[in-house]
């Protein structure tokens, strides 16, 4: 997991990356292809 200042251009390396909020941390999540993920926060 990639800690990153933007999650911005994270997501828009994959199609089904989705960004979600848990805890007040900001999340990338890729369902189909798990290398995709990030934390910010």
């Amino acid at each position: 997991m990639k800690v990153r200042s933007s999650l911005r251009s994270l997501k828009a390396r994959h199609k089904d990356c989705r960004i979600v909020r848990r805890k007040g941390k900001v999340y990338v999540i890729n369902k189909t292809n798990p290398r995709f993920k990030a934390r910010q926060g």
